[in-house]
């Protein structure tokens, strides 16, 4: 069997409003704060990472705080991220909830094969929930203020704009042994072409990547309201390092492994510009604290711990 990624791992995006970002993810849309961390490579930064109960590999959605302005949004760019939830109905609870709660909604409709329901958090973030059927398992938080029935399970189909296909296609399908699974009329409208489904490992929404080929846009540039990067799913170290080896060959250029503590990592473009990463599925983020009370205090990976307290300086308070 070739080697295949198993879904999507997590995906990063881009706040300039820590504070406000961490009341919507968590109060708004019931998701856990699993860790509570700092951008390794910007330590003035705080990297938020929201997820399921247990912090399950495929459910985590992440952000950087930097301090700069809204995204212009375009094309060469991730545009909208999925999250799944369990049925129809909840779709239709979420309308209502997001709608109670001031955030304007879309209207529940098919899109790519998923009953769907658009929106965006305050600073302009494109999110979609999808309805997975409730197939496989499914971890929710206690401690959520959305109901169990209908608490988001992690994640789904991600988008990303490109304005031509050709190149992309070949590294997702002949590097990454993606499959070409389907096409379907861009939701966007005014005449923005075709959105071609590409899956990977079993497939289903965790494990597909939406490209949607729109030559007519101009080039995105990143933001608060952006996405940074999605990153894949590599069950272990040793099959990273597979990975490693096959974009080696393919001189495709990455960044080679890098250690996060709470995974390993491997990062590339793909040829539009739009970063990727692969990562593994542990250790995990009880690699530094108790599973019961993940997220509630600053957790640096040991090479950032000497330097604590000067990192802890630099933070403004979230709460």
């Amino acid at each position: 069997m070739s080697l295949q990624l198993t879904g999507i791992h997590h995906l990063t995006a881009i706040t300039a409003n820590a504070p406000g970002n961490l009341r919507f993810y968590t109060r708004t849309l019931g998701l856990r704060l699993v860790k509570k961390t700092v951008n390794q490579d910007d330590t003035s930064a705080y990297h938020l990472f929201y997820a399921d109960a247990v912090a399950t590999p495929g459910t985590d959605l992440t952000f950087f705080d930097w301090p700069v302005g809204r995204e212009r949004r375009g094309t060469n760019s991730i545009v909208r991220t999925s999250l799944r939830v369990a049925s129809p109905e909840s779709l239709a609870w979420w309308k209502q909830h997001l709608s109670g709660e001031t955030v304007a909604t879309g209207e529940i409709g098919d899109i790519g094969g998923y009953p769907s329901l658009d929106f965006e958090d305050p600073e302009g973030q494109r999110l979609r929930l999808v309805s997975d059927g409730g197939k496989g398992d499914s971890h929710p938080w206690d401690q959520s203020p959305v109901p169990i029935e209908h608490q988001i399970r992690g994640l789904g189909p991600i988008v990303i704009s490109v304005p031509d296909i050709t190149n992309t296609e070949t590294v997702l399908t002949r590097v990454m042994n993606m499959r070409k699974a389907r096409d379907y009329a861009s939701p966007d409208g005014q005449g923005q072409g075709q959105v071609h489904v590409f899956e990977m490992g079993e497939g289903g929404p965790a494990a597909e990547l939406h490209v949607a080929a729109q030559p007519g846009l101009a080039p995105a540039r990143q933001g608060a309201g952006a996405v940074h990067h999605v990153a894949f799913r590599a069950p272990d170290q040793e099959i990273l390092h597979q990975w490693t080896a096959r974009l080696a060959e393919f001189r495709l250029p990455s960044t080679g492994e890098v250690e996060r503590y709470y995974f390993r990592s491997l990062y590339f473009r793909e040829p539009n510009g739009i970063l990727f990463e692969i990562a593994t599925d542990g250790p995990g983020f009880t690699a530094d604290e108790p599973l019961e009370t993940l997220g509630e205090r600053l957790a640096l990976p040991p090479f950032l711990e000497p330097k604590r307290a000067a990192i802890e300086a630099g933070l403004k308070p979230l709460a």
